[in-house]
């Protein structure tokens, strides 16, 4: 099923509403990370990218614009929509979008450790040790677009 992809970098819109509502129920609610961690300062400086199926925000990711890099954060699908592709339908969008920005070489990522066999079939290489991020093992991840 295709989604709807809307982009936001307006903390008070509607769209950032239902991006936080998707990373609170994912993040805090299901893997128990502090609600303190997972809002930080870069949400005001990011854009978010939500998901819809229908009316329904179903998945989100944040983009935090680095030199000559994006770096892909916040990668969530609300449980009762996993499982059909809506998240790497928004990597794919971000891909895409990556490739047509002139000073954009590569997007990276810390993916958890059970996503990075998702991200590596995106074409995401693993380029780092192993690291904690809210108590949650992670690797550095890239994906080189030119």
């Amino acid at each position: 099923m295709t989604l709807k992809i809307k982009t936001t970098n307006d903390i008070n819109s509607p769209i950032f509403k239902d991006a936080l509502n998707i990373r609170l129920s994912v993040f805090v609610d299901e893997q128990g990370v502090p609600e303190e961690l997972e809002r930080d300062d870069f949400d005001v400086i990011t854009d978010h990218l939500v998901g819809y199926q229908g009316d329904q925000p179903v998945t989100t990711i944040r983009i935090k614009a680095e030199a000559d890099q994006w770096h892909i954060q916040r990668v969530a699908t609300v449980k009762t929509a996993r499982g059909h592709g809506y998240a790497k339908q928004l990597i794919e969008y971000s891909i895409q979008s990556a490739i047509a920005e002139p000073k954009i070489i590569k997007l990276v990522l810390g993916a958890q450790l059970t996503a990075i066999p998702f991200y590596e079939k995106l074409g995401f290489k693993v380029i780092g040790p192993e690291f904690l991020d809210a108590g949650i093992l992670h690797r550095e991840m890239e994906l080189k677009v030119k």
